[in-house]
């Protein structure tokens, strides 16, 4: 007679949740393999997120071990990013903040309220006290809040004079979105696979041409900024401090020098109050390398300050501005000028500098 193998606590439940979560994923990966030729990510993202319900929980403990886990109060999706806002809840002061976890959650189609609903949670980010503490960086304000930046994406505002949460929002790439909001688990997010292209041992150049970025400013409530930028490139002469350098957009080169159709700003509410913070915005970028394949994707909260040194410019008469973001694998620096006379900002000069390891490691190249 077969004997039965024992399975761990537990494992049931957490096969039937993981099968709700991922039910019929084959018919949803299906969806999106259409893609959207500007932005280089699947078309319809958005709508297989809405179609599968999925939502976003954010658990938050303070350090006598305290936890509160709250769903997100509002949902904003732009052209290859969202952002989510949480407005309510038990907040500890921010000073009291030990850990924060961030998941993707599926719930089980129950007849019974959301609160309660049993399902599928896949851990996105998960922030400890000493990341809180080393990461964290004031990345601007209004008379009401400060806006406090973690490590990945995720802002928290603090009303000022008080360390007290007001609100917290964090932004996510379209990039296997659907795939790390439903196929990780409740401690260990999803493995994006790798996707390395065939060698190429004829061209000397591989790994330096033929990249394409798509990148947006924008917040809550409008775009700002969208720029299209194919066939970019790093000559070997250009590779400097360990990076590759790409021109997205140069001084010297009016033609694509762009406007920005609204002011850099982000919008805020709490369950009681809203305002708006000057000169910060939500970035999303895309970069695809040769192949059209997603190289470096971020979305992240970024600010806007006014430049040490304004350089001189017969074209450009007014205030200079930088937006700068750097991680472990690229960094992105934007000149903006606010021309006086037409109160009007224009994007001057956007590089994106990527890491020759990076670079490297999915090329097999040695730069």
């Amino acid at each position: 007679m077969m004997k039965v193998q024992e399975r761990p606590e537990g494992y049931w439940r957490r096969l039937y949740f993981r099968t709700i979560a991922g039910y019929n994923h084959t018919k949803w990966l299906k969806e999106l393999r259409t893609i959207n030729p500007f932005t280089g990510l699947p078309s319809h993202t958005e709508r297989v997120l809405r179609e599968q319900c999925v939502a976003w929980e954010i658990t938050v403990c303070d350090r006598s071990v305290c936890e509160g886990t709250f769903e997100q109060s509002h949902t904003y999706y732009s052209d290859s990013s969202v952002t989510l806002c949480w407005t309510n809840g038990s907040w500890p002061a921010f000073h009291q903040l030990s850990t924060v976890q961030l998941h993707g959650v599926k719930r089980v189609p129950l007849k019974c309220p959301s609160v309660i609903k049993p399902g599928w949670r896949s851990l996105m980010a998960q922030l400890d006290i000493d990341t809180i503490s080393k990461s964290s960086q004031v990345i601007g304000g209004d008379r009401l809040v400060k806006l406090v930046l973690l490590s990945p994406g995720i802002i928290i505002g603090i009303w000022r004079g008080q360390s007290s949460i007001a609100f917290v929002m964090a932004t996510f790439h379209y990039h296997r979105l659907l795939e790390r909001s439903l196929l990780g688990s409740s401690v260990c997010p999803y493995t994006i696979p790798e996707n390395r292209p065939l060698f190429d041992d004829v061209d000397p150049n591989y790994g330096l041409h033929g990249y394409t970025l798509h990148i947006t400013l924008h917040n809550t409530v409008t775009e700002i900024m969208s720029g299209h930028f194919p066939q970019l490139f790093c000559r070997k002469g250009q590779i400097h401090e360990g990076f590759i350098q790409l021109n997205a957009i140069i001084r010297s080169n009016q033609s694509r020098q762009t406007p920005l159709s609204a002011r850099v700003s982000l919008p805020w509410r709490s369950d009681a109050l809203e305002g708006t913070v000057k000169n910060c915005c939500m970035m999303s970028l895309t970069l695809l390398e040769e192949s059209q394949i997603p190289f470096w994707c971020v979305s992240t909260p970024v600010s806007m300050v006014l430049a040490n040194e304004e350089p001189f410019s017969y074209d450009y008469q007014g205030q200079h501005f930088l937006i700068k973001y750097q991680d472990a694998e690229g960094k992105v620096q934007m000149d903006v000028v606010l021309l006086e006379e037409q109160r009007q900002f224009f994007l001057i000069n956007l590089v994106v500098y990527i890491s020759t390891v990076k670079v490297n490691q999915h090329f097999g190249r040695a730069y």
